[in-house]
């Protein structure tokens, strides 16, 4: 059976032309905020010496991420609110999905690696620059790169190869998994079986484990000082934020059989549009150090 579909129309998030216009001002705001709000930190990170702890290199590389991963999705959304005919090729919707999945997966283990970061911090202080010095950080990075492209790859193998015979209509604003298995001409229960284990049950298992560890750094702070709990707790509050706004729609969306429900594409929207701009947001709001640096490197300007 032939690849005979060379192209896929995304009915997006709304038929309504007038709600498509209002929808179209407020993501092109989302993605402006994200974009500068992201490479704000990087930026911010990069020009303090006072920031050169692990800590805001990983956060430097999140945000980073977040910004790269929100242009995935977003620039094709607008255009799709400003068009009236929604397509996307093949060779592109590969692409949105194997950069979606490398991104999004790469921040799943580099949100475990801050975690580890605040573990040593807040349980082995005097042993934190030694364990977590450059070579270890940068090992870190590559294995969440590695474990991002990994994932990647398997979803790409599972559905590119797959025969798509139409129709090539798909109910969402991007090339997802889920939504491109119902338009295989074939039998993908065993594929979206492998899909369910290499996304769902990553993300369910890591998002447990993340949270046991937090609850084990936050068990640790009855012997810190009152002023040591409070600079932890504002820390590991904001990572807790992320972690949970980041892995809950993920875990809803992958750890079920293939199905597309009406709700996806709006659960779709928060991580892959709302998330990344709120991931600032909450770093910023919570950190004084940040607050202090991005307020000298303004004054610079």
């Amino acid at each position: 059976m032939g690849k005979n579909v060379t192209e896929f129309i995304l009915l997006g998030l709304t038929q309504d032309p007038s709600a498509q216009t209002t929808l179209f001002v407020i993501f092109l705001l989302i993605y402006i905020v994200t974009v500068l709000g992201n490479l704000l930190i990087v930026v911010t990170v990069l020009a303090s010496p006072s920031l050169g702890s692990p800590m805001y290199f990983f956060l430097a590389y999140l945000s980073l991420m977040d910004a790269v991963y929100s242009t995935v999705f977003s620039p094709k959304l607008l255009i799709d609110l400003h068009s009236d005919r929604k397509t996307i090729s093949f060779p592109v919707c590969m692409s949105q999905l194997f950069i979606g999945h490398l991104f999004g997966g790469a921040e799943v283990f580099l949100l475990v690696a801050m975690a580890y970061d605040r573990y040593v911090a807040i349980c082995k202080p005097l042993h934190y620059l030694t364990i977590m010095n450059s070579q270890v950080c940068i090992l870190l990075l590559v294995v969440s790169w590695a474990g991002g492209f990994s994932h990647s790859v398997i979803q790409l193998v599972s559905v590119y190869n797959l025969p798509f015979c139409g129709p090539n209509v798909i109910d969402h604003f991007i090339c997802d998994m889920y939504p491109l298995l119902e338009l295989a001409c074939t039998d993908t229960y065993l594929i979206g079986f492998t899909v369910v284990a290499n996304g769902g049950a990553i993300c369910m298992v890591v998002f447990i484990l993340l949270l046991i560890s937090y609850g084990i750094i936050l068990n640790s702070l009855k012997t810190h000082s009152q002023e040591g709990r409070r600079k932890a707790l504002s820390t590991c509050s904001s990572h807790i934020t992320v972690v949970v706004l980041f892995f809950v729609p993920l875990i809803f969306m992958y750890i079920r059989p293939v199905s597309n429900f009406p709700l996806d594409k709006f659960v779709t929207l928060f991580y892959t549009v709302i998330t990344p701009m709120l991931n600032p947001l909450i770093y910023t709001l919570r950190n004084s150090e940040i607050q202090n640096s991005m307020e000298k490197l303004c004054c610079k300007i």
